[in-house]
């Protein structure tokens, strides 16, 4: 008999009906939604509006192969996106998610160069404690040791840099000049490789599921945009989680003035109605790669009409609702509730919220940030006494030193009431409370 592949959870519940921030699965038993799933769930589940846009695409056109054929909502989809970027004239490739936009970024990092006569520059560099993708190019720039290990063999092109993470900050003098030391650490690995071997540089602006919400200063993008175009190294802002308004701004490269010359977005870009991401590539670096017909790359789902469409009515209702906004100023709230609900507990090492995104940090030792041991499955077992208390909360392990750390992952719907964000801190911090008795 066939049976769909095992998950980490031995007898996961069966869902059968979602709604808003809520889920029910066959029993009956209610959950409510705090990490959006895989924080992918901007709009909420079962919006009506986003269901009749993929109903409508679907009766018109479901698919049409892109290397013949447009359909007219990737073009009105493109058209759209184009004045939120935060590049000049971009043109947009989209995919079915952020692992394939990656990959997709970085062919057409090697692209640019080769076309400009640079066939040296093939390398990539990527900082420690971030996540790319779980396919081999994404995977090789990503600092996941659990995600990697068996699959070394194939990798290796990727050069890493150490990770900017302020609650384990790796600066030899920290708290005092934690950014000269990462900026020291990006001009040491650019002399010591060649810039001329060097096609991209690959970024996390407020990271994921790696060392979760952590982000660097404005000073350390100032220097290290400068020293990209000084070296002529092609930026590509890694946006799947942390863009579409997740961290109250459109993109969060645009907290700092960020103008990466490729983005990749997904998850909330469709609120996971559909497998949506996409490239967005700056005009000037994308003219040059098309112009060039050596970029041959794609999938059988590359610009899909029913994604686009799909992405169109996110964006549109994003926009009309002002929901970016709402990600800020909920946020704030959200940020207040989690830390009058569990800031004081004495497990709890650090909180760190931007937007209505969200990291939860569980420590053994407050005071040292001594991680718990992994053979403990904290957050593990947080996250069961959350599910029996009604909260699903994404988890992610490894972020204290590759193998130890426990983090909860937040993201809730921009559409939560501040109700239902109150009561997503005080599940959360029972379920804390219930594991790890204060």
């Amino acid at each position: 008999m066939a049976r769909p592949f095992p998950t980490a959870v031995a007898e996961p519940a069966k869902i059968t009906r979602a709604d808003g921030v809520y889920l029910w699965d066959e029993a009956g038993r209610r959950y409510m939604d705090a990490s959006g799933g895989a924080i992918a769930i901007s709009l909420g589940h079962n919006d009506p509006e986003i269901r009749q846009a993929l109903v409508d695409q679907q009766r018109a056109v479901a698919y049409a192969n892109r290397t013949v054929f447009t359909s007219q909502s990737l073009e009105d989809y493109a058209a759209e996106l184009g004045p939120i970027l935060p590049m000049e004239d971009p043109y947009v490739f989209t995919v079915s998610g952020g692992s394939e936009g990656v990959e997709t970024a970085f062919k057409m990092a090697r692209a640019y160069h080769v076309a400009r006569g640079e066939d040296s520059r093939h390398k990539i560099l990527a900082r420690g404690g971030e996540y790319h993708g779980a396919t081999r190019g994404g995977l090789d720039a990503t600092d996941r040791p659990a995600y990697d290990r068996i699959y070394r063999p194939w990798l290796g092109q990727t050069v890493k840099l150490p990770r900017y993470f302020e609650y384990r900050c790796q600066a030899p003098n920290h708290p005092d000049g934690c950014d000269d030391f990462h900026i020291a650490a990006l001009e040491e690995a650019i002399a010591r490789e060649g810039a001329n071997t060097i096609a991209a540089f690959v970024f996390e602006p407020v990271t994921g599921a790696t060392t979760g919400v952590t982000h660097a200063t404005e000073r350390y993008w100032r220097a290290a945009q400068e020293i990209c175009r000084r070296h002529g190294i092609l930026m590509i802002a890694d946006e799947v989680m942390c863009g579409h308004g997740r961290t109250g701004r459109w993109f969060a490269s645009d907290h700092w003035g960020l103008r990466p010359d490729l983005l990749v977005a997904g998850k909330a870009a469709s609120s996971a109605y559909w497998p949506l991401g996409f490239t967005a590539v700056s005009g000037p670096v994308g003219q040059v790669i098309a112009d060039s017909g050596i970029f041959v790359h794609g999938f059988t789902y590359s610009q899909n009409a029913v994604g686009a469409a799909v992405g169109l009515a996110v964006l549109r209702k994003m926009k009309r609702l002002d929901l970016v906004t709402a990600s800020a100023v909920k946020g704030k709230f959200f940020a207040d509730q989690l830390q009058a609900a569990m800031g004081d507990h004495p497990n709890v090492g650090d909180i760190r919220v931007k937007g209505l995104f969200g990291g939860v940090e569980l420590v053994a030792d407050r005071d040292t940030k001594a991680p718990f041991a992994r053979s403990e499955r904290t957050v593990e077992r947080v996250q069961a006494r959350a599910l029996a208390h009604g909260l699903y909360s994404y988890t992610s392990v490894g972020l204290a030193d590759g193998d130890n750390g426990d983090l909860l992952l937040l993201g809730p719907a921009y559409v939560s009431t501040e109700e239902e964000l109150s009561q997503m801190a005080a599940l959360l911090a029972l379920a804390i409370e219930g594991e790890l008795p204060n």
